[in-house]
């Protein structure tokens, strides 16, 4: 019986921050008003965190913005347009 392959640090942390921002995205509030904010936590890996905020960048559809306070806004449909 082969053992699974263990997940690095790094795709562990993935996952959960990609889980996460789409738990984030999905909660009705974020659907009414078509954007959410999102503050990488301290738990979180910074590559992780990186790596996520880039597919959403190269995401069609969706827009993101770099806040000053180190979040980031990401919106679609409505919010991209205004």
């Amino acid at each position: 019986m082969r053992r699974p392959l263990a997940q690095s640090p790094v795709e562990t942390s993935y996952e959960l921050v990609r889980r996460r921002i789409q738990r984030l995205i999905s909660e009705p509030h974020a659907q009414k008003i078509q954007s959410v904010v999102a503050t990488r936590s301290k738990e979180e890996s910074v590559d992780a965190w990186l790596k996520v905020l880039q597919e959403i960048e190269e995401t069609d559809g969706v827009r993101m913005d770099r806040l000053e306070s180190g979040a980031v806004r990401i919106g679609w449909r409505e919010y991209c347009e205004s």
